[in-house]
């Protein structure tokens, strides 16, 4: 019998932040539609007050009960769905946020579900990817490694590059690098300021 050529569990065996950086390239396959993944966060389920597990014991119990690569869906703020994924097995264990994808098949009924026509904000965040997508809580708690309906195939490039700074859309722990960004992509959430930028900001709140 021939080996799905989606990613397997093992692939969410590993440090999180490995993880969260690897998956930068791959596809995400849901139903018709798919998306290549330029932007993620990982999340650390140990003394990380970012993360759900910090405050929520029902997210610590789903990271108890599931394996790696099962599927954590959240309403954020009421109002969107958030698709993560559980990385587990590896010296710690995490969650992957996956914040905004480069739109490939299905772009009419991501395009209907939306509400809007032009390409980059179809999925440039994590609300309007999983709403693009019609990812809801019904998908909590599935696998992303058992059914090539719902999958992730692997990176097409040989070489990636991928660009890591600060968490963003959080109150606490911000100050961790484990955003992940496909560089160059016009397709992310929020564009990377350059570290320059980011250099003249600090200096410019100092000064005042």
């Amino acid at each position: 019998m021939a080996k799905p050529d989606f990613l397997p569990c093992s692939f969410f065996a590993r440090d999180p932040l490995v993880c969260a950086r690897e998956l930068i390239g791959t596809e995400l396959v849901w139903g018709k539609c798919s998306g290549l993944i330029v932007e993620t966060e990982a999340y650390l389920t140990l003394n990380d007050e970012a993360c759900h597990t910090f405050t929520r014991p029902s997210t610590r119990a789903f990271v108890e009960r599931n394996e790696a690569g099962a599927i954590y869906i959240y309403m954020n703020y009421g109002v969107h769905w958030m698709l993560n994924l559980l990385v587990k097995g590896g010296e710690r264990s995490g969650l992957i946020l996956i914040r905004a994808l480069e739109p490939r098949r299905g772009l009419s009924a991501m395009r209907a579900r939306r509400g809007v026509e032009e390409l980059r904000r179809l999925c440039s965040g994590p609300g309007k990817l999983a709403q693009a997508l019609d990812i809801t809580k019904r998908h909590h708690e599935l696998s992303i490694c058992s059914d090539s309906r719902r999958c992730l195939l692997p990176r097409s490039e040989v070489e990636v590059r991928v660009v890591a700074d600060p968490r963003i859309g959080i109150s606490r722990a911000k100050e961790f690098h484990w955003r992940f960004t496909l560089a160059g992509s016009p397709f992310v959430s929020v564009p990377v300021r350059p570290p320059l930028t980011r250099r003249r900001t600090a200096m410019t709140l100092r000064a005042k």
